[in-house]
């Protein structure tokens, strides 16, 4: 992971108080990752894998494009 944003952004800290303020753990546990994958996730460090993002989406129970967006230069 490298210390630059990516441009692809999400609200995963938005659905996670959705969601009955789910912790970071909880949802890195529903995730198969790790909390600190989580915190550079929400920070916009790290762009996920596809199949990460799908993850996140299902914990959630939405589509993906509820979740991640692809930020403009």
């Amino acid at each position: 992971m490298s210390g630059a944003a990516t441009p692809v952004g999400n609200d995963i800290r938005r659905w996670r108080f959705e969601r009955g303020e789910m912790t970071q753990q909880a949802l890195a546990d529903a995730c198969g990752i790790t909390r600190q994958t989580i915190i550079a996730l929400e920070a916009g460090r790290y762009a996920p894998s596809l199949e990460l993002a799908f993850r996140i989406a299902r914990a959630f129970g939405v589509g993906l494009e509820e979740v991640f967006h692809w930020r403009e230069a």
